[in-house]
């Protein structure tokens, strides 16, 4: 049976609303559901997350989550039969991140000169630079860059190629990506293209995918997923890293922030910074041992 595409949307106080996206992430049959979370009416204190199943099975997976959660009000609404993602990112306005400015083809008018400007139209693929986690992992870059430069980046779970086009356009000689999603390489490869940036795109399953290790070690590695692989990967993200290298952290609410933190730390990582954009936190790690 072919899905219909929905929207679900679940509406609360911030407390009801984190501990159903911290119940989203948990549940390994949901590991690849999109969904973001923000505040939607700060006199209010309401919290909005709206969440686009990819298909039945993970729309009723995603709705019993939400309607465990007292508090949550929840409606599930029924898609136009379209390209409804490209559609609904379309008209999002352009975001200024330090000295990067994210835009698409409907804000070609209003790109500044004094910028680093990434142009990442709307697509099948995470990272179009307006969420939360893209945004801070922009903004930690940006303070980085104000002190250092890093010749060899890696983005790991790269989406749209955001992070390692920004990297691309900023001096850094090596810049790969990689994603277990096959169309996330392509439409990456098609963004590093469009914004005549030398970043590389590989279709690769883990760290240690020759593909990924030739071009190691690395300065810094970008991983903006999700807080479960975050914490399993950490010693490969220490292995993929330089000694003194930086590794910027997101795709993790705040509440997820000691968890992750903990396991590098761990490895021995220390913790130069958090930033938080809505909901959601990034993490700046370096490697010292």
């Amino acid at each position: 049976m072919s899905h219909s595409p929905k929207q679900i949307i679940a509406r609360g106080p911030r407390a009801v609303a984190e501990a159903a996206a911290v119940s989203l992430d948990s549940d390994p049959l949901l590991e690849g559901a999109t969904y973001s979370i923000l505040e939607e009416d700060e006199d209010k204190g309401i919290w909005r997350i709206d969440a686009f199943p990819n298909d039945a099975d993970e729309a009723r997976g995603i709705e019993t989550r939400l309607k465990a959660h007292d508090g949550l009000t929840v409606k599930v609404e029924k898609l136009a039969d379209a390209d409804w993602l490209a559609m609904s990112l379309s008209g999002l306005p352009p975001v200024r991140a330090g000295r990067f400015f994210v835009y698409g083809a409907h804000d070609e008018g209003v790109v500044p000169r004094n910028t680093v400007n990434l142009k990442i139209d709307a697509g099948a693929a995470f990272g179009t630079g307006h969420h939360g986690t893209t945004v801070g992992c922009l903004i930690a870059f940006d303070e980085l860059l104000k002190r250092e430069r890093f010749e060899r980046v890696l983005d790991v779970g790269c989406g749209t190629g955001v992070l390692a086009i920004a990297a691309a356009k900023t001096g850094s000689k090596v810049a790969v990506g990689t994603d277990i999603d096959q169309p996330s390489v392509r439409i990456a490869n098609e963004n590093a293209r469009l914004n005549m940036a030398d970043a590389r795109f590989v279709h690769a399953f883990g760290l240690n995918d020759r593909k990924v290790r030739q071009h190691g070690p690395y300065d810094l590695v970008f991983a903006n997923i999700l807080a479960p692989p975050l914490v399993s990967l950490s010693q490969d993200i220490k292995g993929a890293l330089s000694l003194g290298g930086v590794a910027i952290l997101s795709g993790l609410l705040r509440t997820q922030e000691r968890r992750v933190s903990a396991a590098y730390l761990s490895r021995g990582f220390i913790l130069e910074r958090r930033i938080h954009r809505d909901a959601w936190s990034a993490l700046v790690l370096r490697r010292m041992g």
